[in-house]
């Protein structure tokens, strides 16, 4: 349904991003139509999974808001033409010339995760003559199946705010002249499959809503419990589109809401994971003593996750049919972790066979270096080769 037009492939310069803008339009639209069942929820895109400026327009006209981790997503989200009102700003290190950006643009809420970083927004919007919407972003403990270095919600990740102290930053912050509380933010990690996962958070935002009330505090006008739904990296085309059913159910049946309450969600590989392929070509196939390497021209520059988090995408031989054998798909850095994958089946590769590694679209161009002073991989959308 979703199938790479592998000839038109043929004369474009390797490694190289493709965008199916059909996919991606697809799943915005299946986001759509569980959001629009469920007044007061309302979709944040993780600007950090992909920012190619095509990309980011397509999910603006879309209605969703953004999700920014930095100044320059701010900025790239307005460019895009994400209204201020549906930005919010997250991160556990905002400068003073990104808090002003936000400030200055007038953004929904800033994200905050610790005291020290409300003063300095507080001081900033007092300077600026202007007062900061402030949501707080508690640290719930809930533990997440999912790869230990995309974990955020355990009380020894950086991030986030120990909920002991919940009800101290928010009376601090009510007794600013520049901040105003409007909310409780909430990432447990990212990637994550069972559903189970979110249940427990739910259960713990219940908790501390309960426990808030009972302290005079509240009901909170936004609650944003962060993204985090994974995708299917083995069948991608068995599974393009995420179950956003069981996802914003999940939350319908186990979160209680208050009356008024608007529920905040910041998905992002959910949305561009699928649509995303790094397109690559075999340079050498080298046969030593134990196995059989394919060297191709993308590496880990171009494609860190499998390197960082020894994430395993499937790839294809668009240029093959021949009977498979395994391979050791690497590329061409000077690091022993550029590997791609390690005794992977593919139909009998050659020199100059193009090849997909599929489910790129999240976490792929986006964190791409020049280490070994590569050039960075252009990305094309399916309309750019038509």
């Amino acid at each position: 349904m979703y199938n790479l037009p592998a000839e038109k492939f043929q004369g474009i310069k390797t490694p190289f991003y493709y965008y199916n803008t059909r996919l991606l339009q697809d799943t915005l639209d299946a986001v759509k139509a569980q959001t629009g069942k469920r007044p007061g929820y309302h979709v944040h895109y993780a600007v950090k999974a992909c920012a190619h400026p095509d990309v980011l327009r397509m999910i603006q006209e879309a209605g969703l808001g953004a999700d920014c981790v930095s100044g320059g997503e701010i900025q790239a989200s307005l460019d895009a033409g994400f209204p201020a009102d549906r930005i919010v700003y997250a991160g556990v290190g905002k400068s003073d010339w990104e808090i002003e950006l936000g400030l200055q643009a007038g953004i929904r809420y800033f994200n905050v995760e610790s005291v020290a970083e409300l003063e300095v927004i507080n001081e900033i919007a007092a300077r600026m003559n202007r007062t900061a919407n402030i949501s707080f972003r508690i640290n719930p403990d809930v533990g997440a199946h999912t790869h230990a270095n995309i974990t955020t919600g355990l009380a020894e990740n950086k991030f986030g705010i120990a909920m002991d102290l919940m009800e101290t930053v928010i009376r601090k912050a009510q007794e600013m002249s520049h901040t105003t509380f409007v909310g409780l933010h909430f990432h447990i990690g990212s990637q994550i499959l069972e559903m189970d996962d979110f249940v427990a958070l739910a259960h713990r935002i219940n908790e501390l809503q309960d426990r808030l009330e009972a302290q005079g505090i509240g009901p909170v006008p936004h609650i944003n419990v962060g993204g985090g739904l994974g995708i299917d990296y083995e069948q991608p085309d068995e599974h393009p589109i995420p179950d956003f059913e069981a996802y914003f159910e999940t939350y319908e049946k186990y979160l209680k809401l208050r009356p008024g309450q608007e529920l905040h969600f910041e998905l992002g590989r959910a949305i561009v994971c699928q649509c995303g392929s790094l397109i690559t070509r075999c340079l050498y196939v080298k046969q030593t003593e134990h196995k059989q390497f394919v060297i191709v021209d993308a590496g880990m520059t171009d494609l860190i996750r499998p390197a960082l988090y020894g994430a395993l995408h499937r790839i294809e031989n668009l240029s093959s049919r021949e009977a498979g054998q395994p391979y050791d798909v690497v590329g061409p850095i000077c690091e022993s972790s550029d590997v791609f994958a390690c005794q992977y089946n593919l139909p009998a590769t050659r020199r100059g066979h193009l090849l997909a590694i599929r489910s790129a679209g999240a976490y792929g161009q986006i964190m791409a270096s020049q280490y070994n002073c590569r050039p960075l991989p252009k990305g094309y959308l399916d309309k750019d080769l038509e």
